[in-house]
């Protein structure tokens, strides 16, 4: 078995207990998950999650827009090799945050877990900040659940583990919505309740449709669906943590 990622670890029948640490709320928060040596991998999918390199979803509403790209780049954090995921967002036309989202799938289960975002910025053109940008390992980040292979109504975990930057949790409120969007009407949604205590008692919800993804955030609904052609070869990104 190869270095230890996460502590602590409880090793029974081949499996390896994840213990995320103690959480900030209700006690009914998931933090706890079962991960087996080897079983994450960088490709893959889930009923509600794409992690295909070229798969692309457009989002808009408000004056706003939202691309999320599966690039076709991995990036080793805290010794896994991980999905880069895009999301580009503007509002008025002009660009406001650039994210690259690190994701890993469970070749056993299908859950998709969460390892930490780069983070960038802008206001008027110009790049302000890298406020939100977290790795897991890397500052006491640990990488969170955030979709998972089998929803459960009700189920209630965090996604992110970034003391005093990044503290998502989701619960499942719904597995059967649906919702209508310039791309077409879906049916059978997951809706996603995600809020932070670092926020207070703010509250955004999100729909995934089955085999498509994220189809509804907020006022943002789903215009396109697409896939790009990638270079041949998958770029791999160094590891390390912070800015870039």
């Amino acid at each position: 078995m190869r270095r230890a990622l996460w502590l602590p670890l409880i090793v029974a029948a081949g499996v390896v207990v994840l213990t995320l640490g103690a959480c900030t709320g209700s006690g009914a928060w998931t933090t706890v998950f079962m991960v087996e040596p080897d079983e994450l991998a960088s490709t893959g999918r889930n009923p509600y999650f794409v992690l295909e390199p070229g798969y692309s979803l457009v989002l808009e509403g408000g004056g706003a827009q939202l691309i999320i790209t599966v690039l076709n780049e991995t990036k080793k954090v805290d010794g896994v090799e991980t999905r880069v995921v895009e999301e580009r967002e503007t509002k008025g036309g002009q660009l406001v945050e650039v994210a690259r989202n690190y994701f890993a799938i469970s070749k056993r289960t299908n859950d998709v877990f969460y390892f930490g975002e780069d983070v960038d910025m802008y206001k008027d053109g110009r790049l302000v900040s890298h406020d939100g940008t977290w790795l897991s390992g890397v500052n006491g980040g640990k990488f969170g659940l955030m979709m998972p292979g089998r929803a459960l109504l009700g189920a209630r975990y965090h996604q992110e583990v970034a003391p005093k930057v990044a503290m998502d949790r989701a619960t499942i409120v719904s597995v059967s919505e649906t919702v209508k969007t310039p791309a077409g009407e879906f049916t059978n949604c997951l809706k996603v309740a995600e809020t932070t205590p670092l926020q207070g008692f703010t509250t955004e919800y999100k729909h995934y449709a089955p085999g498509i993804g994220m189809v509804q955030d907020g006022s943002l609904k789903l215009v396109k669906v697409g896939r790009a052609d990638g270079p041949k070869k998958e770029r791999v990104a160094r590891e390390g943590g912070g800015q870039r």
